[in-house]
């Protein structure tokens, strides 16, 4: 990697004393949420982000794909245990109790199997980690832990939980408010500056003691920009655009800060890059439930409360969606209430797969492939998975919402994930193609092997 000349040495910071490192070669880690690799592309080459264009011609720097359903908790945590969703258990950000039926947010403490950084831990070897999705509430372990979304506040969130206290003098909040942001696209510009300001304040807090084996450096900020102004990025005339580059310009001048700390680094080093799906715009919001209701297979026993209302589901219920185009067959043998023989849920399966395929919307495809999931998963988790995992043409963000009436519409959102485009580096220029395999060179690379299954 060749850094430009004014990475060496950052201004006005003394140059570090280093001691031997813990292990022969450090690992650094990057992580750029939701960062598409042609969107980087393109905006490195219109000279806007001239910090990250000093890799993306670089061999070790192209597109991965992310693993299924491509959100931002399977792929991260799909990262940080190096096992695919069949393992560690997730499948989204919400899961349905199968005997209350609420709906449940994801968080750390659905995850089964040890992180990454307990496994360096257990060789002597200590990571510090910022702003890591998924990984509330924290547990102790032989590393320094500051996790991010879906938490919202630093309690349970940091370790060692005197961390805590450091960080909130320093005013670092978790999470920009995106509920706001949502409809207040200037409120959402400003937010995630301060955001940004909170990661660098972390950055220079956790970084200049070298005193690690493995960094860590999350920056989940393109994501929320993405899901709100992404069109901002990718339509020249945008209303928009000038602030959205005004903030991806920020964005850029903080990545340079963090590879001037790497390239001070003593060799021998290696830095990884990674998002942890693509992006694209979005053209319309498909709820799958009320597809179902309206083919007779969804039945609800009540007016939903809201959207995340599933304790509503009927037991003459045979299939119901939840984000983002995972549908479960409800079965005797998996739900309290479900009714649906398995044989016949055999044949519903084929039915669905054959429907959806044909699914339209203004003359164009919505469904570009459907998924089994036994297809798909494997491993001693692969019993919670969806029975089928759609993968949309791009521009049809895929619903599971209760309570909904029309299947098709907006909702806010102007951007949406995608499985493939996702950005990924490495300066090693590894071979991985997902997120599970970025996490399996991260072990490789510190000689941990594989690991097993979980029972």
């Amino acid at each position: 990697m060749h850094f430009p000349r004014a990475w060496r040495p950052l201004a006005n910071r003394p140059a570090p004393c280093y001691t031997a490192p813990m292990h022969a070669s450090r690992l650094v880690f990057l992580g750029l949420d939701g960062l598409p690799w042609s969107l980087a592309q393109n905006l490195c080459a219109q000279g806007l982000l001239p910090n990250l264009a000093a890799i993306v011609d670089d061999p070790g720097c192209r597109a991965i794909s992310a693993e299924l359903p491509e959100l931002s908790p399977v792929n991260w945590t799909s990262l940080f245990t190096a096992t695919p969703p069949g393992e560690h258990g997730v499948y989204g950000f919400t899961r349905l109790d199968p005997q209350s039926y609420e709906l449940q947010f994801t968080d750390f403490t659905h995850v089964h199997g040890a992180t990454i950084f307990e496994r360096l831990a257990d060789k002597g070897l200590f990571s510090k980690v910022v702003n890591m999705p998924n990984l509330a509430p924290v547990r102790p372990m032989r590393s320094m832990l500051v996790a991010g979304f879906p938490a919202r506040e630093l309690r349970g969130s940091v370790h060692p939980p005197a961390l805590e206290g450091i960080l909130a003098d320093h005013d670092y909040t978790v999470e920009a408010d995106t509920v706001r942001g949502a409809t207040d696209p200037a409120f959402l510009l400003d937010d995630l500056h301060r955001s940004l300001a909170c990661r660098e304040k972390a950055l220079d807090l956790l970084w200049p003691d070298l005193a690690w084996d493995l960094f860590f450096f999350v920056l989940t900020e393109t994501d929320r920009l993405g899901h709100f102004l992404f069109p901002a990025l990718v339509e020249p005339y945008h209303p928009w655009r000038s602030e959205a580059l005004r903030f991806m310009a920020a964005w850029d001048r903080l990545i340079g800060e963090f590879f001037a700390r790497y390239q001070e680094l003593p060799e021998p080093k290696r830095l990884l890059i990674m998002a942890d799906h693509g992006f694209t715009t979005l053209t319309q919001e498909v709820d799958l439930n009320a597809w179902l209701r309206e083919k007779g297979l969804l039945h609800l026993s009540r007016q939903p409360a809201g959207e995340w209302d599933a304790q509503a589901i009927s037991p003459a219920t045979k299939a119901f969606a939840l984000d983002p185009g995972r549908i479960y067959l409800h079965t005797r043998e998996r739900f309290a209430r479900g009714t649906l023989p398995r044989a016949e849920a055999d044949v519903l399966e084929a039915d669905l797969i054959r429907a959806l395929s044909g699914l339209t919307w203004r003359g164009r495809q919505v469904i570009r492939h459907v998924h089994r999931g036994r297809d798909l998963y494997h491993g001693p988790r692969a019993c919670l998975a969806p029975d089928l995992v759609l993968i949309p043409q791009p521009g049809f963000d895929l619903k599971g919402k209760f309570g909904r009436t029309d299947m098709f519409g907006h909702f806010g959102r102007q951007g949406m994930h995608t499985a493939d485009d996702v950005f990924f580096y490495d300066s090693m220029g590894a071979s991985a193609r997902t997120p599970t395999e970025v996490g399996q060179a991260i072990l490789d690379h510190f000689d941990i092997p594989a690991a097993t299954f979980e029972a």
